[in-house]
Formats: C-alpha cells, structure tokens, sequence
C-alpha cells in the first residue's frame, strides 16, 4: 500500500494534518474524546478530565507506558488542545474539528516539533489519524500497519519538512 504523506509546516513552527471524517460532528467529537471510541485508534485514557489531566495507553505500540495527558483547553465540540508527557520535550498538540455538508475535517497541530523527531513524529501521527479514518468507517484499524507503510517510507518527506521548521533564539 502506498500511503502519501499529508503532513505540512504551517507558521514555522507547526507540523499540521488533516482528515475528513464523514459523520456529525458530534460523532467526530467523542471519536477523539470518549474513551471507548478513543480506544479503537489510540489508547484508552483513564481519570477524570474535569481534573485537568488523564492517563492514556497507547494500544497500537508494544510496550508504551501509559502517559499523563494535560487537557489545556476543551471548547466541545470543535477544540481540544493537550499536552502529552511531562517535561520541556512534552508535545503541545492541538485538534479542531469543523464541519461542512455532513463531512468534518479534522486538523491535528502538533506545536514546536523537534526538527530532529520529526521523521518519526510525522509517520506516527500520519499512522494514528489513518487508525482513526479506519474506526470511524467501520475498518480495522488494525490492519493499518506502521512498519509497511509509514516508518520508514514516509521518512524523507518529513525529514524535507523538519527545515523549514523555525526554531526561537
């Protein structure tokens, strides 16, 4: 299977990807938020999201510990932004989701990515929002498979975006 790569950088300092979702948009919400239909593409996440913070498991990798997810802001059903893992190399990723004639786009921006992650980082998130396509159409998500068609295939075209990534100082 030939996978093309969709991700981009957008004000220098945001790798940005999207994916249209043909369902409400209510549907498209709990799909990145309810942790039954989370589980299905991501992980399950666990706590109390009124507290601020969860936990997720990534299922789709051998071995991933589960995560401290920070909810930095939660404006239902459009914006979700979020923080995964501690410390200054955690990610600042970002979802919105806007609607049109019973389609949704989804657009993921992962803020300040590493330019020297980014060969991994942009496959990765490439490979979890096809998971995603594939639950929410009724696919296995499963059958999405990251060492044929994402890692390294899709390397070079994000190892080309990591310089145009501006970096502060």
């Amino acid at each position: 299977m030939n996978v093309p790569p969709t991700g981009r950088i957008e004000s220098g300092d945001r790798l940005v990807l999207t994916r249209t979702l043909h369902a409400p948009l209510s549907g498209a919400w709990a799909a990145v938020t309810d942790p039954g239909r989370l589980a299905r593409w991501y992980g399950p996440w666990t706590g109390d999201p009124s507290s601020g913070h969860v936990e997720v498991q990534l299922t789709a990798e051998d071995g991933a510990p589960r995560e401290v997810l920070l909810i930095r802001r939660c404006d239902p059903p459009r914006h979700l932004a979020v923080t995964l893992g501690p410390g200054p190399g955690a990610w600042r990723v970002d979802l919105d989701l806007h609607d049109e004639d019973g389609a949704v786009t989804l657009r993921l921006s992962h803020r300040d990515p590493d330019p020297a992650d980014l060969e991994a980082v942009g496959p990765g998130w490439e490979y979890y929002l096809d998971r995603l396509v594939a639950a929410e159409t009724g696919g296995d998500p499963d059958a999405v498979d990251f060492a044929r068609d994402y890692h390294p295939a899709l390397a070079g075209h994000y190892r080309g975006l990591s310089q145009q990534i501006r970096r502060p100082g």
